[in-house]
């Protein structure tokens, strides 16, 4: 099973292999309170995408095209695909606000498609 949940939700036991996939360290969130297993900030949207997206709601449809575009041409996916095969409870860490626009929604998406 591969899940999306925020970096600042509590860790549980099923969630499996931790892993970060934001580009940037999460505020306020120390790396003992993170409990993660791997931080792959290279399967995160490029920074310029990043900061063009702004998580504004409305560029969301267009930011999702955009990434996995990006996505598509990404080696660490491949890196991530290995990680979810040997690790089939695999949780994605995010730390944006908004639970219904945001990367790691596209990335999940992504990897069911192509896994």
């Amino acid at each position: 099973m591969i899940q999306i949940k925020r970096i600042y939700d509590e860790p549980a036991t099923t969630d499996g292999m931790r892993v970060l996939v934001d580009r940037l360290w999460p505020r306020g969130v120390s790396k003992d309170r993170a409990a993660i297993d791997l931080w792959l900030k290279e399967v995160a949207p490029s920074s310029e995408l990043r900061v063009w997206f702004d998580h504004k709601p409305e560029r969301f449809k267009e930011f999702s095209a955009k990434y996995t575009d990006e996505l598509s041409t990404n080696p660490a996916v491949y890196q991530l695909k290995e990680i979810i095969r040997t690790n089939p409870n695999t949780t994605l860490l995010y730390a944006a606000k908004d639970s219904s626009a945001n990367h790691a929604l596209v990335l999940l998406g992504f990897l069911k498609q192509n896994i």
